[in-house]
């Protein structure tokens, strides 16, 4: 077994491997570039070594650099993670020659699987399920839409060496066809430096379902069940779960044997992942193999107890599986959400910055599965797992240069509705603050009646939040159980207030029974009767709910029983009440005494500002271009200037026609959120 291993990486995949290797006795050594000197990974690994500026291509996917590296350290092997250099063939290559092992497939599987068109012919040959299309080259538009006509509407115009979304239409006619043949060409070329195109059947009502193989040098190989990706917003996947609550046990069986046949196909040896994409019949296809560890392999781990990542290190190190088909057992169900320093309020535009609060839920061994890599035995009814992978910690920085994962964040349970209800609290229960991030919408997923009933296709965010996020709206029996939980949690306070020391004389004051309680648009009177092991609140109708919690003022999260049934807040402090954030909604609450209450009604609404006349910075980023000048008349939808941020442009326009009064940054300018760029007359 290797004695060091290089970790080619950053962030939570560069943590989540240093747990493997250091559970396994294995020394690790991370990179690191300038942005992230103080970066988590960096903390844990035994040794780490500088290779750079902070841009990845500067840095991270700099072969030499890492090349340089590993000489300097002795490392014998070098596990690349996901991204960067994890499927480039030059890199594995460029170890080959220098010695060094690669945790990961031979370089002709990464060859293969690597190029679109032609991983669909190898998956023919090997009688792997693909959708009906073509796969040769297509000399231009004619071409084209004559193909698509044959393999009939609708079709997907894809680039061949394309991801992320580049390179691609959906054409429904000839007229669409012959147009998305020519864009996908064009972003081809300018995205990967190869616009060849092939033209495939388009799936109506697809899931995005993935099979887990692991193969070893010696020529045997096993999938271990599959992982639903459907959850995906702009083809980035958002939540998964395994195994998929479509799948029965006959389509799981042909997918991952097919899954099998690819691999071996390819020589494949290591972990790796086939990807479908499933009809509403069941029918499944072929969309392409990722040729490294996933980024949601966590759900795999927590229902099967394989270690992925050790499994990948025994295989680069010439060791066989220790495990055939057989030994592969499916238990429980377990969930993932991709916690993402994007704001949901904000079209989830990237948010930078320190995190000034970062702290995420206890996790918790109730599962197969956590950082140990053994059983721990299957957990009673109602009873959850809790697993947490990431990058940062309280007080780091999230940089603009890299992806805005913060933290995959996992349950396990013995089935969907538990696993489900266990996200639920977790997610509640993970504190974030100083950046934006999508807590709010990852909880309001869990708590849609589609994903609940798992019955959801690839299109769900777009069809279920076409409009974007703007907050959920809770119920009026959540509202009741928080306005409970809240006219408790005042009383305490008021208490802890009413013993302040340096009173004046025969001064004292009392806290009442009768209070009302606002929120998100709603008043509820109630009667709060308190004992030592909690309160009754009682509402005007003559409901009540018990709550019992430990809750003192200035805790962050609340933890209480009202009515029975557990509920988690986050609670901050506002003026006359809390700032409550829960199950996606955030709310501001007021606890008031009945005549404080009839007062406030009185007071006016407090208007927004006006900044119909501004142009605000949306996101923490820097101006590269600034595209008008001052005293310049602009047209509704023309471009104003570009942002960068996390490795993204984004075009700024205006929403109306006016005059350019005012430019108040240029390019290089870094700028906060809701700084002003230009004002107009």
């Amino acid at each position: 077994m290797f004695k060091k291993i290089l970790i080619a990486n950053r962030g939570e995949i560069a943590c989540r491997v240093i747990k493997t290797a250091r559970k396994m006795g294995i020394q690790t050594v991370a990179v690191y570039s300038d942005a992230d000197r103080n970066a988590l990974h960096v903390q844990m690994a035994d040794e780490a070594v500088h290779i750079g500026p902070p841009p990845a291509n500067q840095s991270y996917i700099v072969i030499d650099k890492i090349m340089e590296a590993i000489r300097a350290t002795g490392a014998e092997a070098v596990h690349p993670g996901y991204g960067f250099l994890s499927e480039n063939s030059k890199f594995a290559e460029a170890l080959a020659a220098e010695g060094v092992a690669f945790v990961g497939p031979p370089v002709g599987a990464i060859e293969s699987m690597g190029d679109k068109i032609t991983s669909k012919k190898i998956a023919q040959e090997a009688d792997v399920s693909t959708v009906p299309g073509y796969m040769g080259l297509i000399a231009d538009a004619d071409e084209a839409v004559k193909i698509s006509g044959e393999i009939g509407y609708p079709v997907m115009i894809k680039a061949s060496a394309g991801g992320g979304g580049k390179g691609m239409r959906i054409a429904w006619n000839d007229e669409e066809a012959r147009e998305g043949f020519q864009s996908s060409k064009n972003e081809a070329a300018n995205s990967f430096g190869d616009d060849r195109i092939f033209i495939e059947k388009f799936v109506t009502q697809p899931r995005h379902i993935e099979i887990q193989v692991l193969c070893d040098s010696h020529g045997n190989g096993i999938y271990l069940g599959e992982r639903e990706c459907s959850i995906q917003r702009r083809n980035q996947k958002v939540i998964e779960e395994a195994p998929s609550p479509f799948l029965d046990e006959a389509t799981r069986r042909a997918m991952g044997e097919q899954a099998v046949a690819l691999a071996h196909a390819v020589g494949y040896a290591s972990a790796g992942t086939v990807e479908f994409i499933v009809d509403g019949d069941k029918n499944f296809y072929f969309l392409e193999m990722n040729t490294r560890l996933q980024v949601e392999h966590p759900v795999t781990e927590l229902i099967t107890g394989v270690d992925l990542v050790e499994q990948m290190i025994r295989v680069a190190a010439g060791e066989k599986l220790g495990m055939s088909q057989d030994d592969v057992k499916l238990t429980g169900w377990a969930m993932e959400s991709r916690l993402y320093a994007e704001d949901p309020y904000r079209n989830f535009l990237p948010s930078i910055g320190r995190l000034t609060r970062y702290a995420p839920p206890q996790e918790v061994a109730a599962g197969p599965l956590l950082e140990t890599g053994k059983w721990q035995g299957e957990a009673p009814a109602g009873d959850w797992a809790v697993r947490n992978d990431t990058g940062v910690y309280d007080g780091g920085e999230i940089s603009m240069y890299y992806d805005p994962m913060i933290a995959k964040l996992c349950t396990w349970g013995p089935d969907r509705a538990s696993a489900i209800e266990g996200m639920r609290v977790a997610l509640d229960s993970f504190e974030v603050e100083g950046i934006g991030h999508n807590l709010p919408f990852l909880s309001a997923v869990m708590d849609h009646p589609k994903f609940v009933s798992g019955d959801m296709t690839t299109a769900f965010i777009a069809e279920e939040y076409p409009e974007g996020f703007d907050g959920v709206t809770l119920d009026s029996e959540a509202l009741r159980r928080i306005a409970a939980a809240c006219a408790a949690m005042h009383r305490v306070a008021e208490i802890r207030r009413t013993r302040v020391s340096g009173r004046m004389d025969n001064h004292e004051r009392h806290v009442g029974e009768d209070w009302v309680v606002s929120l998100q648009g709603e008043e509820y009177p109630v009667t709060i009767k308190a004992d030592r092991e909690g309160s009754t609140v009682k509402f005007d109708d003559g409901s009540e709910l018990r709550v019992a919690s430990d809750w003192t003022p200035g805790d962050t999260l609340a933890r209480l029983d009202v009515g029975g049934a557990p509920l988690v807040l986050k609670v901050g402090k506002i003026s006359g009440g809390f700032r409550i954030r829960s199950r996606g909604a955030d709310l501001k609450v007021h606890v008031r005494s009945p005549r404080q209450a009839e007062l406030a009604r009185l007071m006016p609404e407090k208007l927004p500002p006006d900044t119909s006349k501004l142009l605000l910075c949306p996101m923490p980023g820097l101006i590269v271009t600034v595209a008008v000048e001052e005293g310049q008349e602009v047209q509704e939808g023309q471009a104003l200037c570009t942002v960068e941020a996390m490795k993204m442009e984004n075009i700024l326009r205006a929403e109306k026609k006016g005059v350019v009064a005012k430019i108040n940054a240029g390019p290089g300018d870094s700028l906060a959120v809701d700084d002003v760029i230009m004002e107009f007359e």
